[in-house]
């Protein structure tokens, strides 16, 4: 077990979880000690703050052998769903006690929400283009959603800029249910994609 974790990454990808967390705490009480800013000013932490947790949570998806993975007397899938749902799990915690308080807007049910759509999206990601390359497709889907997306929440938006919404909108929820499900089935049914040194 000792050697799994390590060669997955597990103790440095703790390690940047908790110290992503730190910072997006840090980064929530700056930010609403400013002047002329309410709980919404939290916004960029609960957008970024997952996304960096993800993208560290996804270097660690990769798969050292996929040879001995496919003949391995047990079957792989049981790791792989507690290899990516143990750190998941860990990072919605950290991230919603760094954002504590308005539920009814960028509070913890945003920051939770943002990090099991993300993580989703990530453990898809190193199923179809690695572990390695995992955090590009969160990583420019939020970025484009966090440029275009309007000022005021609900509508068709919730949808399509889920990310961006305050935490009780239902359409952001289902979306996000929706991209971690199917990220996390595939990465499960999977594993990480073996890129070759030529291709990384």
């Amino acid at each position: 077990m000792r050697l799994y974790l390590r060669s997955r990454a597990v103790p440095a990808t703790l390690a940047a979880l908790v110290g992503t967390a730190v910072v997006a705490a840090l980064a929530a009480r700056w930010l609403l000690s400013l002047p002329g800013f309410d709980h919404t000013a939290r916004l960029p932490v609960v957008v970024f703050g997952p996304l960096l947790a993800v993208a560290a949570i996804g270097t660690g998806l990769h798969t050292p052998s996929d040879e001995l993975d496919r003949t391995a007397v047990r079957p792989w899938w049981p790791r792989r769903l507690a290899h990516l749902l143990a750190p998941t799990a860990l990072a919605v915690g950290l991230l919603a006690l760094a954002v504590p308080g308005h539920a009814e807007a960028f509070g913890p049910p945003a920051a939770v929400r943002n990090t099991l759509g993300l993580a989703g999206v990530t453990a898809g990601a190193a199923a179809l283009v690695g572990a390695r390359l995992s955090w590009l497709p969160p990583a420019f889907s939020v970025g484009a959603v966090y440029l275009a997306a309007p000022s005021r929440p609900g509508g068709t938006a919730q949808w399509w800029a889920w990310v961006m919404q305050p935490g009780p909108q239902g359409g952001a929820w289902t979306v996000a249910v929706a991209a971690f499900v199917a990220g996390s089935g595939l990465y499960v049914w999977r594993g990480g994609r073996r890129v070759p040194a030529a291709e990384s």
